[in-house]
């Protein structure tokens, strides 16, 4: 559910506007005809963290990694037409309308390897003086700067960032949504990227960066907190008033993963009938631990309210 957060956040800092619920009541379908473009590239950065994620155990952080990812983050959606996966072979620019008039001008086409070489060697360096968490601002910066894709270098750069703080063990999950600072501070986070490259202010730049990682992992530790006592508490309320204790439990385990539900996803993922199903349900509703969302009579989706509410904090409801 982080990595969902983190990829609603990134996303929404790129002017997307789907929300939390949005993407997770598109993954489980319960959103009808074909998906708005914001939910399938949100969809698209969920996927391209697990991936990078699952594919690091054969393939270290890399161009050849990044190619990889990029290629899945614009698979669909609005990007699909800007060379996924390709490193870019003409010059970008970021704001203005031309190159003349941009607020910053990326290197060339043609040095664009010769940085993205320098980039990927200072990431596998050896750099006992500079701790992990300095190394991830300023290989962010980097990234950033070459901006060596010509869609999704924001939300690839923001993405990486969690990458390699799992890569060196910093995270032992992907458990940090530091766009949701990033997002609450857009202007100074686009502001002092610039500086850097005009000024060379690595330093202010690294304490809004470190400032961002401890409120974020703080906030991350506490939420967890809250999700782990409400599990507990409902997970007694159910034991000690449900009728039908057993497949309530199960029910409530499966939303503990998925917060918005079908019957039929849920007789799926338990292996229960469909009628014990919206049996659970039924009694899930009844004490208040589960909302109907949609009103309707057949094809009912059911939502872990309280569980959302939590979850949504800052990444819209």
């Amino acid at each position: 559910m982080y990595v969902r957060k983190e990829a609603v956040l990134s996303s929404q800092i790129e002017g997307t506007q789907s929300t939390l619920s949005d993407l997770l009541r598109f993954e489980t379908e319960a959103i009808s005809g074909e998906p708005v473009d914001d939910i399938r590239e949100v969809s698209n950065y969920v996927d391209t963290m697990m991936f990078g994620l699952e594919r690091m155990r054969q393939l270290p952080l890399s161009l050849r990694l990044v190619r990889e990812m990029h290629q899945r983050l614009l698979d669909s959606g609005r990007g699909g037409t800007k060379s996924p996966g390709e490193f870019r072979t003409s010059q970008n620019w970021i704001g203005g309308t031309r190159p003349g008039n941009a607020m910053f001008v990326p290197p060339p086409p043609n040095e664009v390897m010769t940085c993205l070489g320098d980039w990927e060697r200072f990431i596998h360096e050896d750099t006992p003086g500079i701790p992990p968490l300095i190394k991830a601002g300023l290989i962010h910066v980097q990234f950033e700067t070459i901006h060596p894709f010509l869609d999704g270098n924001g939300r690839l750069g923001r993405l990486l960032t969690t990458l390699f703080l799992c890569a060196t063990g910093v995270l032992r999950q992907p458990l940090l949504y530091i766009s949701l600072y990033f997002k609450s501070r857009r202007a100074d986070y686009y502001r002092l990227l610039q500086e850097v490259r005009e000024y060379g202010t690595w330093e202010t730049w690294l304490e809004f960066f470190l400032e961002g990682v401890a409120e974020t992992a703080d906030q991350a530790f506490e939420t967890a907190n809250r999700i782990a006592r409400l599990f507990d508490d409902d997970r007694e309320r159910i034991v000690r008033e449900s009728e039908r204790t057993g497949s309530v439990l199960q029910i409530h385990e499966v939303m503990r993963t998925s917060p918005y539900l079908t019957a039929a996803s849920a007789a799926k993922r338990s292996g229960l009938t469909v009628p014990t199903v919206n049996a659970a349900l039924d009694q899930l509703q009844k004490l208040g631990i589960v909302e109907e969302a949609t009103g309707r009579r057949r094809g009912r989706v059911f939502v872990y309210r309280a569980y959302m509410d939590i979850l949504s904090d800052g990444a819209g409801s």
